[in-house]
């Protein structure tokens, strides 16, 4: 990586910490699962994983009802990407796409990148690197009733993140219905034998 591809980076990153300090917006945050599946609701949570060897990503969602039961899980591959910034971008879009796609009229969407969902919770055109996906994300957001975007730390978005590196590892996008991967289950499965509480 060259001088300039470096400093670039950093100056994407310090602009989009900038950004997001300036509108002083408020993170939802849980550090109890059992508080984010509330009645009538459906909760997505997305990750992502970044190769910057090679420029790719996969991002992942799982959709789980109020029961906990899973709707959909999904994970997809991009290339060309040049920071981690955009592929959680990406999943949040993907996972609010997932949700129209579900019927979904009460969303609560979740995951473990506080800049992409600060930048979400904003009413403000963004004009960060990912400001487009960031634009497409707030267009349909009045596709529900209610919608929040939440922050949960890491291992409790362990599904999520478990399925965005099997895909990279595998190279494969996929969608399921009502299930995760087997290779997923059994590897949270080993981390833990039941959905974190």
């Amino acid at each position: 990586m060259s001088g300039s591809e470096i400093a670039r980076k950093i100056s994407v990153y310090i602009t989009e910490l900038a950004v997001t300090k300036v509108r002083n917006l408020t993170l939802h945050s849980s550090g109890n699962l059992q508080q984010i599946y509330k009645r009538g609701w459906t909760s997505i949570h997305f990750d992502a994983a970044y190769e910057r060897l090679g420029f790719r990503s996969a991002s992942s969602i799982i959709a789980r009802n109020e029961n906990r039961e899973i709707l959909a899980s999904q994970a997809v591959i991009h290339s060309n990407i040049t920071d981690p910034f955009t592929t959680e971008a990406y999943a949040r879009l993907q996972s609010i796409k997932l949700g129209i796609r579900l019927g979904v009229n009460k969303l609560t969407v979740l995951g473990d990148s506080k800049t992409v969902i600060k930048k979400c919770q904003s009413f403000f055109t963004d004009k960060s690197v990912i400001g487009a996906i960031i634009t497409d994300i707030q267009s349909l957001k009045n596709r529900f009733q209610e919608i929040e975007f939440t922050f949960v730390p890491k291992e409790q978005n362990i599904y999520a993140h478990t399925i965005a590196k099997e895909a990279l590892r595998r190279g494969e996008s996929f969608y399921l219905e009502k299930e995760a991967p087997e290779a997923v289950r059994r590897t949270v499965g080993n981390l833990w034998p039941y959905p974190p509480d």
